[in-house]
């Protein structure tokens, strides 16, 4: 009976693997379906510290956590597989950091803005990417922006959430004499913001970054269980009295623990009336004032120049290069990667971008969409775990932001260090990033630098028309709307 419902199976199978082969061109790429599925399951699992970052982030801007994590699952759902059937690369997509965390803490936080208007800013910036990636607007601007500040808006962003990673996790905190100072280590209780540990958030960092210098899969999952098992374990044998809580925390603080397991469990049904909050939410006309100009360039540059690297980067990886060294389909990733911004923008999503860890699943042998086929469906699966993205303590995740700020900072090293001129701008655009805690006025003030500098040591054939009416626009900024 086994072997007649084997043969049974068999023609079934046949149409599905000639249903693949149609639509992904395997054997073209010299990759199988079975090859394809680890990748997309490597890139998921490496990845998918989004889900629960990326709502703890928002949600400081008043957006409902639960409503939050179903919007980060299928705005990187949907971009993902749209990404694989459309431009049949093997890149996941999802909403992007550094720009989750400008939207909070520089447009919301910072400047005052409601988060709906901080979406219809994502909206029109994900227009102007489209209209970008369907003329040779985006092939200007690639070619005007030079490399140094491209690598330096990289490891600016790096640094505006290693500092956010550290100021979370309650290793550094505010100080009335030099504006920050280390925090007491051992301090283990409740604050504003939830449940505060900065030794375990340093440890989260440390166990990420040892395993994935070892290439253990899913190694940022691990770090992140590993550190919260430990809380668990010591809200289990600590007295309750033994965790400190802040005045502004008596009001909500558990008196059940430290790190409270789900009593419904890890896995639930996804409510999707939780997304009605912020459903197609995004106030556009509010997002149409000159003040909001430079937020939008903000929105743009950053997902336009980390998407092009990353696809680039992956382009190489994934051998999707020509003898002539052209990139077999980076019009249409382009072109899915600016739709997905626009298209993320109805549940709720800052701008959504290509993820560098898509090279973990190149590196297995991903090499076309079928790749992100898997990555979206597994982010749709995903959507059941909210129980646990609730449990997760924020110290344990905010471990991966400051692994990520890290990665990111290594552009760094591909900066011209002999040119004053080039590096100079660059390390002006990082710091100021973290300082100003604005990756808008880093920009700005990026950009001034090197078009000053240039000038100034007789270098002005270098700055190119695109970096001279960007100067003048963000010395307007300076000089009308500050």
């Amino acid at each position: 009976m086994e072997q007649v419902n084997q043969a049974s199976d068999q023609p079934k199978m046949n149409k599905l693997n000639s249903l693949l082969e149609r639509v992904f061109k395997l054997s073209a790429h010299n990759t199988n379906p079975k090859t394809e599925m680890m990748a997309g399951l490597t890139t998921f699992v490496t990845m998918s510290y989004i889900m629960f970052l990326n709502p703890i982030i928002m949600s400081k801007t008043g957006m409902p956590f639960d409503g939050l994590f179903l919007a980060t699952c299928i705005g990187a759902a949907i971009a993902t597989i749209l990404m694989g059937l459309y431009a049949n690369w093997p890149v996941g997509l999802a909403p992007g950091m550094g720009l989750n965390a400008f939207f909070t803490f520089t447009v919301v936080g910072s400047m005052g803005y409601t988060w709906e208007v901080a979406l219809g800013a994502v909206f029109l910036s994900g227009v102007l990417f489209v209209l970008m990636s369907v003329t040779r607007l985006r092939e200007w601007m690639l070619d005007s922006i030079p490399m140094s500040l491209r690598l330096a808006m990289t490891a600016g962003v790096g640094l505006f959430l290693g500092f956010i990673g550290l100021r979370f996790t309650g290793i550094i905190i505010p100080n009335p004499d030099n504006a920050l100072a280390l925090a007491d280590l051992s301090h283990f209780g409740f604050g504003k913001f939830g449940p505060e540990a900065p030794a375990l958030g340093f440890l989260s960092f440390l166990l990420i970054a040892v395993l994935s210098y070892r290439n253990v899969f899913g190694a940022v999952l691990i770090g992140i269980a590993t550190t919260t098992a430990i809380a668990f374990l010591m809200s289990a044998v600590l007295p309750v009295d033994f965790f400190v809580v802040a005045e502004e925390a008596k009001a909500w603080a558990p008196a059940t623990g430290f790190v409270v397991f789900p009593s419904d469990g890890l896995l639930a049904v996804p409510d999707f009336a939780a997304l009605e909050p912020i459903f197609w939410k995004a106030d556009i006309m509010g997002a149409m004032e000159v003040a909001m100009i430079p937020v939008i360039v903000t929105f743009l540059f950053v997902n336009m120049f980390d998407t092009a690297g990353t696809l680039m980067g992956v382009a190489d990886r994934a051998k999707l290069q020509d003898k002539d060294g052209n990139i077999e389909g980076l019009s249409k990733s382009l072109k899915a990667d600016s739709v997905s911004s626009v298209i993320g923008t109805a549940v709720g999503c800052p701008p959504v971008t290509s993820y560098v860890e898509s090279a973990a699943g190149v590196s297995v042998g991903g090499r076309t969409g079928l790749t992100a086929v898997v990555i979206g469906v597994l982010f749709l699966v995903g959507m059941f775990f909210l129980p646990l993205a609730k449990m997760l303590p924020g110290f344990a995740v905010d471990g991966a932001l400051i692994y990520v700020s890290m990665l990111m900072m290594s552009s760094l090293a591909k900066i011209d260090w002999e040119d004053l001129t080039e590096y100079a701008p660059a390390v002006c655009t990082t710091v100021m990033m973290a300082f100003t805690f604005s990756i808008a006025n880093g920009i700005a003030f990026g950009f001034i630098t090197y078009t000053v500098l240039k000038v100034g040591t007789g270098k002005s054939d270098q700055v190119s028309k695109g970096v001279w009416a960007l100067t003048a626009l963000f010395i307007a900024k300076f000089a009308f709307l500050n």
